[in-house]
């Protein structure tokens, strides 16, 4: 089956199959350190509890007939050390199947916690993740041509998830069709990074013309993937670029850097070769044996006829933002932002030791790893690891009616609940019981250059009072 295959794509499948792998192993080892405390036996939202709904079990996952903290453990070693392999390149070296095979084992691993996931999982670079490392397991090895079919549905991957972005933009937010956007987003996005307030703080101008550049990016130059070369690689280090813009000044976990693995699905080797002559253009090897042909051909023709509802959706008045159209978050409904909140609050976790909860108690805050909490304190760069508490923390200072996480995250404060603990940056009562917490919500915005240079401070912030009561654990 010689027409299936291409030799022209050897690099691209290099980046594809390894840097999917290494996004994988992120998230393997993201929920190996943080899913037993958020979802565990003891976790805020306990999966043994979930799989008690009817719902719960008839997810695909390996958990739905029994859910232990080992298994969990067991799932992400397995993961890790799959993902790795692929990274390092040895299944690659054998028979086709072989990586396909590793591959669908990472696609059903990671589905497997996922499904079980609840509101800690549910973003969408959770379902891109899912369904690229479902496509890119049908890319072969270095034993057969890269399977055309393969590349030309990645590049639909990655329009669906540019131009899906675009116009959830332009249908939803003034700010993004008035091009004042970025005015607010840099210091209100869910977790900045070390060179967010300096992206803020650039001149308003040069804010319209960022808002202009991403409309053009994703609007516009999505459709350019599917142009000949040299002009499809073009369109692919348009993406690139854009998706490193937004790397260097935000975290958003594996979002940005998967975009740009799987942006490589548009550029051949022979683009590679004129600008770096050592690169082989066309050197792999040609032909496609027909027992692996036949399965890619198949699997083209499911993931064109799961195509219709993201299609769909991309023309629809009410676009869905992140959405899956089936249990295996196969062929999803990408986009963010639709709109940009241009009001930073925080809320900040604090606990006493005093008899009682007054304003002359000693209260002293917890702090998260990434959520902006000390005023002194810089960003710091995560992604694309992902801080899932960290990131459900932005989404309750925005009033979000999912609440029953918190409630039992100031509990397990309460009860000085080490697994708990280790979530945060820094624990005041060094792993003692507090006697109350309470948490109260503060406006936040990134000062001045002139106040940083006055104050030291990297947030100026304005308490606006209780956002939960003092609380304490109940006798008995």
């Amino acid at each position: 089956m010689e027409w299936l295959g291409t030799t022209d794509y050897d690099l691209a499948r290099e980046v594809l199959q390894r840097g999917v792998a290494a996004i994988f192993v992120v998230a393997f080892l993201s929920t190996l350190q943080q899913f037993p405390a958020l979802l565990g036996e003891r976790g805020l939202l306990p999966v043994p509890r979930f799989l008690e709904y009817a719902y719960a079990r008839k997810q695909p996952t390996i958990f739905r007939w029994h859910y232990s903290d080992r298994m969990l453990r067991l799932v992400c070693a397995g993961g890790i050390g799959v993902g790795l392999a692929l990274v390092v390149g040895v299944p690659q070296l054998g028979p086709a199947w072989v990586p396909t095979l590793c591959f669908l084992v990472l696609w059903g691993l990671y589905l497997s916690v996922v499904t079980m996931g609840q509101t800690f999982y549910g973003f969408g670079w959770e379902s891109l993740l899912l369904e690229a490392g479902f496509i890119v397991a049908w890319l072969g090895s270095s034993e057969t041509a890269t399977p055309i079919p393969v590349i030309w549905f990645l590049r639909w991957l990655v329009f669906r998830l540019e131009f899906g972005a675009g116009m959830i933009k332009l249908r939803g937010d003034r700010s993004w069709r008035d091009l004042t956007a970025l005015y607010y987003h840099h210091e209100t996005q869910p977790m900045p990074g070390p060179l967010s307030r300096q992206a803020h703080l650039l001149p308003k101008p040069l804010h319209r013309l960022e808002v202009l550049g991403n409309h053009f990016a994703q609007l516009v130059v999505p459709w350019l993937l599917f142009a000949p070369q040299p002009v499809a690689s073009a369109a692919a280090a348009v993406i690139v670029l854009t998706q490193l813009w937004l790397v260097v000044t935000g975290n958003f976990a594996w979002l940005n850097w998967l975009t740009i693995v799987l942006a490589f699905a548009a550029i051949d080797d022979a683009t590679v070769h004129a600008l770096i002559a050592a690169w082989p253009a066309g050197a792999g090897p040609e032909g496609m044996p027909i027992w692996f042909g036949v399965p890619v051909l198949a699997v083209t023709a499911l993931l064109v006829a799961l195509s219709w509802f993201p299609a769909r959706n991309l023309v629809a008045k009410r676009q869905l933002m992140n959405a899956s159209f089936n249990r295996w978050h196969l062929v999803n409904a990408y986009g963010a932002f639709g709109s940009v909140t241009q009001t930073r609050y925080e809320i900040i976790v604090e606990g006493t030791d005093a008899e009682f909860p007054d304003e002359s108690a000693d209260w002293r805050a917890y702090e998260f790893p990434g959520k902006p909490g000390d005023p002194r304190r810089i960003p710091r760069q995560f992604a694309p690891y992902h801080l899932r508490l960290d990131w459900l923390m932005w989404f309750l200072a925005l009033g979000s009616p999912d609440t029953g996480w918190f409630d039992a995250f100031l509990r397990r404060l309460l009860e000085a609940d080490p697994r708990t603990l280790r979530l945060l940056r820094v624990d005041p009562f060094h792993g003692e019981r507090p006697r109350w917490v309470r948490a109260t919500v503060w406006h936040y915005r990134f000062t001045s250059r002139e106040e940083k240079r006055r104050t030291g401070l990297v947030w100026m912030r304005e308490s606006l009072g209780e956002a939960y009561p003092p609380r304490r654990l109940r006798a008995g």
